[in-house]
């Protein structure tokens, strides 16, 4: 059911906020706050910097927008962590690509075919809806994409438009949590609720013919029976 994906992400997003509460006084003089709050220039670097070292070798997109947004607030929070994400997205696309190409297509043939199916026509519309869903293969689509034939920039730019909306949203709760505003974490999550299910009804009709593999489809509400293989 399309409904579990929409459960997966409120529950992470309870998760994070019940450890940012439970920790809050180590939080408060932790790595962040020792680190990245109030450090200037070389706080937002430090903090840029290490996710995407971490984004690139496979920490949740929403969880590095959480971050950023208890570390500097909504607005710059969300900026930061999307010059994480993006640059974590690009630098796994590279060293797949580059140094991993060979051994992953010898190793991961129907997958890395999967994903090239998917994106490899309209890659820009394909990557931006695949960003849309709340999934947590974003990691294994940057793997994929670099393994397989996808054009880079297409797949950058839609890559970066399709993170904006969990972006925003998790940078939001993550503020949220700093200041003690609740009505900041249940906007977030009726947001977050209006985003996965317009990612999975777009999935169903604009990805219609294509796969990112049968669990995904079966949880996004997808008849297998009606999808073909390219």
């Amino acid at each position: 059911m399309s409904a579990r994906f929409i459960f997966r992400g409120l529950l992470v997003m309870v998760i994070l906020v019940l450890i940012t509460w439970l920790l809050k006084d180590v939080l408060d003089q932790g790595w962040i706050d020792a680190q990245v709050r109030d450090s200037g220039a070389a706080g937002v670097l430090l903090f840029v910097l290490t996710c995407c070292l971490l984004g690139s070798v496979g920490l949740s997109r929403q969880v590095i927008a959480f971050l950023g947004g208890y570390a500097f607030g909504f607005s710059k929070g969300f900026v930061l962590s999307m010059a994480a994400v993006v640059a974590a997205c690009i630098t796994t696309f590279f060293i797949s690509r580059i140094l991993l190409r060979a051994c992953l297509s010898k190793r991961f043939s129907t997958r890395i075919q999967q994903i090239d199916s998917f994106l490899r026509e309209n890659t820009f519309t394909m990557a931006l809806l695949v960003r849309l869903l709340p999934l947590g293969s974003n990691w294994i689509i940057n793997i994929g994409a670099g393994a397989s034939s996808v054009r880079k920039l297409p797949f950058f730019l839609g890559s970066a438009l399709g993170y904006i909306p969990q972006m925003l949203i998790f940078s939001l709760v993550g503020s949220g949590t700093r200041v003690d505003q609740f009505w900041q974490v249940a906007i977030a999550m009726a947001l977050f609720v209006l985003a996965a299910t317009l990612g999975i009804v777009l999935y169903r009709k604009v990805g219609r013919g294509k796969t990112l593999g049968q669990k995904l489809d079966r949880e996004a509400g997808v008849d297998t029976a009606t999808v073909t293989q390219e």
